[in-house]
């Protein structure tokens, strides 16, 4: 540890305090102009750093039985999500899934937040946290966490050089992820330009394949025997299981799920080798491979959602899904097309690996940059290189 630099424990460096809530919560729930905000973890969905908003309020009754932050306070999540700094640009309340931490004037804001996210202090609070279901931390435990405190000039410095630092990062991750979007829209764009273009004879799904939902076989959790067949539901694999249903290339058509659901519409999928399918998945089978393959691409290249019925659970029925057209050109040109495709996104998909390696990269090197500046070996000269 460098000189001037001082090993302090949480509750020695700054006042921490339990959030605490009224009960039952939903009594204190309010949309009056007098409503206080009310701080949830939901809020920090989409946040890096500042809470500027909350999305519900509570009654001033409510709050007299809450903790109060205010603007410059931190909040520490200590369930769930534990161990995740923010700093209030609001003030509100807070139930006992935070901690308040207040700053003594010898402490810069922008050090405490950057210390807290670095790997060390991360690690110290996944070793802190109990719960085999729910992660959290008690109050006792997270005071006793270890912190490198240098002078606050020193801090000032660190402070300055990381922002530097990972403002080079972002630029670098923001260029990553841009082409990584690049590379999947490309795919699709050229897909959907595939079946716009094609002038072909249509026919409907269950003239071009035959429907084995009649054969599928739902196997509760607690009968399935542990082995090495996937098990298959509309979100994709749930379990593996001994025995199996199928033994051939199938295509499989989701139903329903709250993952494709939140993605708009079902994705087609094809199932290779031995499975077990759920009723939440509808199990296609075609003449040859070449007309599957074909088929499935072009399910992938429209919005299923406009087959789906029903308003408290939508679902893509079997009925709806007999009726899709498909526009079915010769064997050849199916042929043609999906070797196209198939090379296509081939290359799409190294893009895609070379680019989250990328993000992947810029991460652990923000983690390394973080863990040097807490060990006190920054330098003023540029740290990164991206």
């Amino acid at each position: 540890m460098k000189q001037g630099w001082e090993i302090k424990k949480l509750v020695d460096v700054c006042i921490v305090e339990r959030g605490s809530s009224p009960r039952p919560i939903e009594k204190y729930f309010t949309d009056s102009d007098d409503g206080v905000n009310w701080i949830k973890i939901g809020d920090t969905k989409g946040v890096d750093k500042y809470i500027y908003t909350t999305r519900q309020k509570i009654t001033k009754e409510g709050a007299k039985q809450s903790r109060l932050v205010k603007e410059g306070d931190f909040i520490l999540s200590n369930s769930m999500s534990f161990g995740n700094p923010f700093i209030m640009k609001t003030s509100g309340y807070i139930h006992d899934g935070w901690f308040a931490l207040r700053l003594p004037n010898n402490i810069d804001t922008d050090y405490f937040y950057h210390l807290l996210t670095s790997p060390n202090v991360q690690e110290q609070f996944k070793i802190l946290a109990s719960g085999s279901v729910v992660k959290n931390i008690s109050g006792e435990l997270v005071k006793k966490v270890d912190l490198p405190i240098p002078p606050l000039s020193e801090q000032q410095r660190i402070v300055a050089i990381l922002d530097e630092a990972f403002a080079a990062i972002a630029k670098a991750k923001a260029n990553a992820q841009q082409n990584l979007q690049n590379a999947k829209e490309l795919f699709e764009s050229h897909l959907q330009g595939v079946f716009e273009n094609g002038n072909w004879e249509e026919k409907t799904l269950n003239e071009i394949s035959e429907n084995l939902d009649s054969k599928r076989v739902p196997i509760t959790k607690n009968v399935r025997s542990e082995g090495s067949v996937p098990y298959y539901g509309a979100s994709g694999i749930v379990d593996y299981v001994n025995d199996y249903l199928f033994n051939e290339d199938l295509l499989c058509v989701s139903e329903d799920g709250a993952n494709l659901l939140a993605r708009t519409y079902p994705i087609a999928f094809s199932i290779a080798g031995k499975t077990w399918v759920n009723n939440h998945v509808h199990v296609l089978r075609f003449k040859n491979m070449d007309s599957q393959k074909f088929v499935e691409l072009y399910l992938n290249s429209i919005k299923l959602d406009n087959f789906v019925s029903g308003m408290a659970q939508p679902k893509l029925n079997q009925t709806m899904l007999n009726k899709i057209s498909i526009p079915f050109p010769s064997l050849k040109t199916q042929q043609t097309i999906v070797q196209k495709l198939d090379a296509l996104n081939a290359e799409t998909k190294k893009l895609e690996t070379i680019y989250q390696q990328k993000l992947n990269d810029l991460e652990e090197l923000k983690k390394s940059v973080l863990q040097k500046a807490f060990a006190g070996e920054l330098k003023t000269d540029k740290v990164v290189a991206v």
